[in-house]
């Protein structure tokens, strides 16, 4: 159960907008073969004044914050490293050097599911 949060600076129009999160969640699909269902992911808009990278205010930005399952294998996390960059610099036209990606495993005991019950109870 892949969730997501994605800073970006503020500003981006709807429509490249709906294109990320359209590009992130089929990277996750692809990547990790996880399932359409579970991927959630959350937007998360920034104001240029709120952020500084390498000492520079305001500029460009795209942070993805991955909260999932702990047992995917380092390949698949390289897999999405690299989809998740992929769909950032393809939507919105950004440098992958502006892409970064933040993976959390979480154990199957400290993720709740569906109607309250932790990952491991349901099968995860």
């Amino acid at each position: 159960m892949p969730i997501l949060h994605v800073h970006v600076l503020s500003g981006w129009p709807a429509g490249k907008k709906t294109s990320l999160l359209k590009g992130a969640t089929q990277a996750v699909v692809d990547s990790l073969d996880a399932p359409l269902r579970s991927v959630r992911i959350m937007l998360h808009e920034i104001a240029p004044e709120h952020i500084i990278v390498g000492g520079e205010v305001g500029r460009q930005s795209v942070v993805f914050h991955v909260h999932m399952i702990a047992g995917r294998t380092e390949a698949q996390k390289n897999a999405l490293y690299q989809a998740l960059n992929a769909a950032a610099c393809e939507t919105l036209g950004v440098s992958g050097d502006e892409v970064r990606v933040l993976v959390d495993d979480v154990p199957n005991t400290d993720m709740g599911m569906a109607n309250g019950v932790s990952a491991k109870a349901s099968g995860r």
